[in-house]
Parts: C-alpha cells; structure tokens; sequence
C-alpha cells in the first residue's frame, strides 16, 4: 500500500525499557538497559524511553549512566505522569523525576477515559484537563519536546468522544509536540483504530500511536493508525510487554518500509539487522526466541515441503515475500518426512557436497533413511548436526574418530544432612580411539547425562583435547507415541563452544540411549567441524 504521509517521515519510538520490561518473567538489570539501548541506537530508532525516573532506583541509575554511552542515531526519553492531583506542577515529586532525568525529551501521559479521571484519580473531568495542561507547559519550559501519551484514548474516545478530545486539544495548545494515541487495554478492532485516528487528525497536529496486543492486532492496530494519519509509531522490540505484549517493533518496521512504502530514519544497511537486534534482545532478557516470528524468526524463511524446496530452488520468490538478506535473516531448507530431492540436493550444496546425477543411489538411499528414521520419531528440523553428519556419512566423508565398547550410569541418591535430597551420577565410559588400547573414564555430576557427558568427554580428551570445548546449553525430552513404559522418547541436546552451536538428537525406549547418541554425534560433529576447519 502507498505510502499516505509522502515525503513525511515515520518516526519510531522504542519502549522496549520500559514498557518491555513489564513483561512477566523479563528482568532487566541496569547493565542489561545500557547494552539494549546502544544496540538501539546502533540500529537506529529514533526515539529509545529509558523508563520512568523517580518511580524506582534502577531506571534513576539508568538515566545517571547513559549519559556516558554518547548515543549516535537515538534520542533518549524520559517517561512519567502528569503532575499528581492536588500538588502545583513546580512541588509535584514526578514531575522534578523526570527534569532530574537530564533528558531533551519527555513523553508524559495522562487520563483521557472519563471513567479513570473519576474511578482511579477521583477528581472532575476539568481538573484533569487542568493537570494535563498544567503539566505540559511546565515541562516545555525546560526541554525541548513533550510528547503526549493519551492513555486509554480508544475506550475514552468510545465512553466519551467529547471528552476524550479535549485532552488532546489541551495537550496540543499546552505545547506537545505529538499527541500519541494509546491503545492501552489492547481491545480496540482495527476498522476501530483506523475511524478514530482519522477523527483525531482533524485538529490538524502530530499524531503518533501506541498499542497493546490483548486481541493479538497490535500490528495490524498500528500500521491502521499509520494509514489514517499517525506519524510516529511507539512499539517494543519482539513484541515485550505488559499482559499479552506492546506491538512488535521487528515486524512493525520492516511493513512500514517494505510493504507500505513510508520513509522512516533506517535505511537499507540497518534494515539487515534487525534479526540480529531482535535475538540480541530476546537473549538479554533471557527469553526464547518465537522460531515463527515474522521477518526475525528462525523458521521464517525455512521450507520443508518438496513442492516449496522444488520451487524455491528456481526462483525464491515463489514461496518468499521478501528476500531473508533484507531482514538480516537467512533462507532456510528443512529435512523431514515430507522431503523430496530437491530438499536433499539443496541441503548437499549447502554441505559442498557435489553430486552429478540427481539419481544417485547414494542419494536416494539417504533420503530413503531419513524418511525411515523420521517414522521411528527422529526429527532433524531442529537438529541439522545430526542430518549433516548422515548426509556426509552416507557420501564417505566421516572418518571413524573412536568405537564405543561400553558406558554404563549409576544414580546415587545422597541422604546425609548437608546434601539432602540430592541425586548425584556415575558414569563409566570404555572407548577406543583407532589402533589404541581402550580407554576407561570414571566421571561424577549432577544427573545421568551431565555424568555421561563429563565421562565420554574425558575419554575422547585424550586424544582430541578441543573436546573439552564442547558446553550442553539446552536439552529437551519428548515421549513419542507408545503406551506408559514401553514409549520411546527423543531427545534434543543443543551445544555450542567458543566459535559455534549446533544440535544433536536421538531416539530410544531409553532415555539414557537417547541422550547418549545425541552426545556421541555432537563430539563427532565438533570433530569434523575442528578438522574441516583447519582444512
């Protein structure tokens, strides 16, 4: 859709620190705000809100520390109230907050839904009306923008249409720069958002939007109040936000500029870091990444049908809307049930593996095994360690690093008064690394698999001591279908060392089978890595 601003420019305001991290279960520490907000502004928002300042210590020391980050492209932001009922704007306690802030700019909000201004301030509609205008000119005083955040304007604008408009029009004859229209309770429909936009842009100010994603159309909510007239659009990076989340910023940008044609501050080389910014967040704030997350997720330029692969192979654009570069994504290939040739010659490109005939017995034979091992509950979308491995093995490129002999595990359960309830492992490994007498390792941990691990690592580090580099960082267990005991279960280990991750699965009625050849494949996996490596 065409742009409806012209030449005029989207500005993007980031909330990621403040309203993102009211995100149940997201915590971010002082240190953690400072490494967001250079990455912000690395990636080029206008505006990042540091939080509210006077309402806790940690966004006080956030705004004392920035100060020395020297932001390039972003400007920061100080957000709070207005000033408090019955207090003069020069006494209020918020309002000294936010100057003490050292910010150029403040975006301040107020009740614009005549049943807060009486239910949760209990005060008359003329006094809050006095408190946002009160509020705004005071601060205009000593910096150089207000914006105005009008709270809960989509339901007061329902409740009251009058009323609601009056507090824009005092906020813009106080002297805001943008009057930014909230979508607080996140409940409003987008032919909503589009007809109350519009209404507002008659008083012929700046209007800016902010919503909430209880009825899961916070997007769709914002790019609607883009297209009725609002030129600065608020939002947080993955979606972080109170309740069901803020709109996401990672998909937000990418439709202003890709799809609706607006001009915004980013240009194309900033564009391709967003997925980078995205997952840089998602780690700070110590929360997995949604894999089918538009323009940003992992899966989201992935394809596992052989018709997609097939087609995709001749022009990418027969099942992509964009290019994955433009983003900073990448295309992905899946191997699974569902998977043809083309899936299978795409992924040994990939591998610089040559192949002449696409007929080849080796290759039909290989597909022919992971369709069979996909049967018995192997799942190798999310383990590609695992495929690789196969698919060089089956072509005679995996050498044999070492022959297992044995391994047995032992569970221990500690009963004395300092360990209590703790359950401790024993693992005892018996390897055998080419023409060598075998090895036998004895290792202790935390449970069977830390144990296992531990042991086999030491075994192999004998004679290959960048094995000690390998570190388990995630491990999933899923029952495959089966009947109480007799289940099998597959498990999905991820591993990384200090250049690379990766991810190993296995499948048995055992769990500890399982867990055990995922470990063997990631030892052998890092192997071949080191060796292709210095190839």
């Amino acid at each position: 859709m065409p742009n409806t601003h012209g030449t005029e420019k989207i500005l993007l305001y980031d909330t990621t620190l403040r309203d993102g991290a009211q995100s149940e279960e997201v915590l971010f520490s002082v240190s953690d705000k400072l490494r967001i907000a250079e990455r912000l502004d690395e990636f080029g928002v206008d505006f990042i809100e540091g939080g509210w300042p006077g309402a806790n210590p940690k966004d006080e020391a956030f705004f004392q520390d920035v100060q020395r980050l020297r932001l390039k492209k972003s400007r920061l932001v100080a957000f709070g109230s207005t000033c408090r009922p019955g207090n003069s704007v020069e006494k209020d306690v918020v309002l000294a907050g936010l100057l003490r802030a050292k910010v150029s700019i403040i975006t301040l909000f107020g009740k614009t839904w005549d049943l807060h201004v009486k239910r949760v301030l209990g005060i008359s509609l003329l006094e809050n009306l006095d408190l946002i205008g009160q509020s705004i000119m005071y601060l205009k005083k000593h910096v150089d923008h207000v914006f105005f955040d009008a709270e809960h304007f989509f339901d007061g604008y329902k409740a009251n249409p009058d009323y609601a408009m009056k507090t824009l029009l005092v906020a813009g004859q106080a002297g805001a720069d943008c009057l930014i229209l909230c979508d607080t309770n996140g409940g409003s429909l987008v032919r909503e958002i589009s007809a109350i936009t519009r209404q507002a842009a008659v008083l012929n100010v700046k209007l800016g939007i902010h919503c909430h994603n209880d009825c899961g159309l916070a997007i769709a909510n914002t790019l609607a109040g883009v297209e009725s007239g609002a030129q600065h659009v608020q939002g947080t990076m993955n979606g972080l936000g109170e309740r069901c989340g803020n709109a996401d910023l990672t998909v937000i940008i990418p439709n202003l500029i890709l799809k609706m044609g607006c001009k915004t501050s980013l240009n194309s080389q900033d564009l391709t870091k967003l997925t980078s910014t995205s997952r840089f967040i998602n780690e700070i704030a110590n929360r997995p990444p949604s894999r089918n997350q538009p323009y940003a997720g992992l899966s989201a330029f992935a394809h596992k049908g052989g018709v997609h692969v097939s087609a995709v192979m001749k022009d990418a654009q027969t099942y992509e809307h964009i290019r994955p570069e433009a983003v900073g994504n990448q295309q992905r290939v899946l191997v699974s049930d569902q998977s043809g040739r083309s899936n299978m010659l795409y992924k040994l490109k990939q591998f610089d593996i040559a192949i002449e005939d696409s007929k080849d017995p080796r290759l039909v034979q290989l597909l022919e095994e992971i369709k069979e091992l996909e049967y018995q509950g192997y799942q190798f979308d999310g383990a590609e360690a695992s495929f690789e491995l196969r698919a060089r093995g089956a072509f005679g490129q995996i050498p044999e690093y070492f022959k297992l002999l044995s391994y047995r595990v032992i569970n221990e359960h500690h009963e004395k008064e300092d360990i209590k309830d703790r359950i401790g492992a024993e693992a005892t490994v018996k390897v055998v690394v080419g023409d060598s007498q075998p090895i036998h390792t004895v290792a202790e941990g935390d449970g069977p698999v830390d144990a296992l691990s531990t042991a086999l690592k030491k075994a192999l580090g004998w004679y290959y001591p960048a094995i000690e580099a390998i570190k388990l960082v995630d491990y999933k267990v899923r029952i495959l279908g089966g009947a109480g005991s007799g289940a099998s279960v597959r498990v999905l280990i991820e591993w990384q060392d200090v250049t690379s991750s990766w991810a190993t699965v296995g499948v048995s009625k055992h769990i500890i089978a399982a867990s055990y050849d995922a470990m063997v494949e990631a030892m052998i996996y890092k192997l071949f890595k080191d060796s292709k490596n210095q190839d």
